[in-house]
């Protein structure tokens, strides 16, 4: 069995499960690992340090969520988790997995920046790897499965500035992160960081020709001198 999950703006947005295992079963056993973390998961204050996930930003992005949301649903997506806003007052909208997710719909294509997850299904290697690079963004992606050699090969085959294996949201301070195609612009850590801060420049020196004659220099000079003064007088 082959899992993949893409990443957008270092959170999981994507989840793509292998065919023929049963999506009802792969949603199930996600969903049921998310809830259990849910209890533990403490959603309120950002200011308290017991608190795991706090409220949107703002009332705009809140609206801007709950929008996908609803195109969700409106497209044939199946709220399979959370889907509603928490509570009555604040931001605080609850964890959500969406099922039966193709990959034209909206939630799929853009990035929604929410507790808002999207499942897929898929039954060969290239169709996966077709699923997950059919978008503009290509920040992170992780490959589930028993399959060391397979793991590598989808893993090399997705167009996504980082692929992590068996893992997620794993950093090292001395490998570079950065996203491909629309997910960012320079790196971040290690060594390729430094680029972001430095310009390369060229300065040649004559050592070792020469110049027989500076006279094939005075037509340029005369002419630029010419053309200013045109420019001057007009």
């Amino acid at each position: 069995m082959l899992v993949l999950i893409v990443v957008v703006a270092s959170t999981t947005a994507r989840i793509i499960l292998q065919a023929p295992v049963s999506l009802f079963e792969g949603v199930y056993t996600i969903s049921s690992w998310i809830s259990a973390q849910s209890r533990l998961a403490r959603v309120g204050d950002p200011f308290s340090p017991d608190t795991y996930q706090g409220p949107q930003v703002s009332g705009t992005q809140f609206e801007r969520i709950m929008g996908y949301i609803n195109s969700g649903k409106n497209d044939g997506a199946a709220v399979h988790l959370g889907g509603k806003q928490i509570g009555q007052e604040g931001y605080f909208i609850e964890p959500t997995i969406f099922t039966g997710c193709r990959p034209g719909m909206k939630i799929v294509r853009e990035e929604i920046f929410g507790p808002v997850a999207c499942v897929m299904k898929f039954t060969t290697e290239d169709e996966v790897v077709e699923q997950a690079n059919d978008t503009s963004y290509g920040l992170a992606a992780s490959v589930f499965t028993k399959d060391v050699g397979r793991a590598i090969r989808v893993a090399c085959a997705l167009k996504a500035g980082t692929a992590w294996i068996n893992c997620a949201q794993q950093t090292e301070i001395s490998m570079p992160f950065r996203g491909f195609k629309q997910s960012g612009i320079g790196r971040e850590l290690s060594e390729y960081a430094l680029k972001n801060y430095t310009n390369v420049k060229v300065v040649h020196v004559n050592v070792g020709i020469r110049l027989r004659s500076l006279s094939i220099l005075v037509p340029c000079i005369i002419s630029t001198n010419i053309m200013h003064s045109s420019t001057n007088q007009r």
